[in-house]
């Protein structure tokens, strides 16, 4: 990583740099460190490749939209920098960990549900919630174009085959709302037992809530009990097998 570079940007946020941890990379998308300084602890991420270089600066730019407003909680944008190798990006580090963590630790069937509800919750409150980005552009329309950029320069899992089907066979509409874009479990921390902060909001702006909700399902499609909880948090709205099937197994291919 280069972190020396990014350091001397940010040094008038960070001063003193006692400790650096590197932490598990991001789905190889980012190389991501916690910095601690006499001030505080803060997030660094860094990414190298195109495509995560675009992502990255999608999410600074998330995350200097949403400053001025405290309905979304999202970790707070204290700067972004590009050179001509990598791109950084520096934040708050948020306590608390994933929901795929938390759900793992804990230690009864029941403690799962509770999870689970409060990410149906969550989720909901953010489908419900006024806009925050305004937008003339069809959110399906802009995926689908991403994500024949993708497989054309070979940057996805997706075939340019299973592109056309996707576009042949497109759902319903529906109304726009505000949306994750990447509202998996990885994607939200749990602190003290429930819900409460998004990550990884490269994606965030008026989308598809079907797409939010099968990614936010995708892991629990099998378990009853656990889809159960889900939708007793999140009662707005159930996808369809065929509109799973489009959304997680689909389109979710490209990204």
């Amino acid at each position: 990583m280069e972190m020396r570079n990014s350091q001397a940007f940010f040094k008038d946020v960070l001063g003193e740099i006692k400790k650096i941890v590197k932490l598990p990379d991001q789905g190889c998308t980012s190389e991501v460190s916690r910095i601690f300084t006499g001030d505080g602890t803060y997030l660094l991420k860094s990414a190298f490749k195109e495509k995560y270089r675009e992502w990255l600066k999608s999410e600074a730019e998330v995350l200097e939209s949403l400053s001025l407003q405290r309905s979304i909680p999202v970790p707070r944008l204290y700067g972004f920098m590009e050179d001509e190798h990598a791109s950084h990006l520096l934040m708050s580090f948020e306590k608390g960990i994933s929901l795929t963590a938390a759900l793992k630790n804990a230690g009864s069937s029941c403690e799962q549900q509770r999870l689970i509800r409060s990410f149906g919750q969550f989720m909901m409150q953010l489908h419900e919630q006024e806009p925050v980005f305004m937008t003339d552009s069809d959110w399906l329309e802009t995926q689908l174009n991403r994500a024949r950029k993708y497989a054309e320069s070979g940057q996805a899992d997706g075939s340019l085959e299973l592109l056309e089907q996707l576009i042949a066979n497109k759902p319903n509409y529906v109304k726009q709302t505000m949306v994750h874009g990447d509202c998996t479990s990885d994607n939200v921390l749990v602190i003290e037992g429930e819900v409460r902060v998004f990550i990884d909001v490269a994606g965030m702006t008026l989308g598809d809530p079907r797409y939010d909700e099968a990614l936010a399902t995708r892991k629990i499609r099998n378990n009853p009990e656990l889809l159960a909880a889900f939708y007793e948090g999140y009662t707005r709205y159930r996808v369809t097998d065929e509109e799973f099937q489009y959304f997680e197994e689909g389109l979710y291919e490209f990204f």
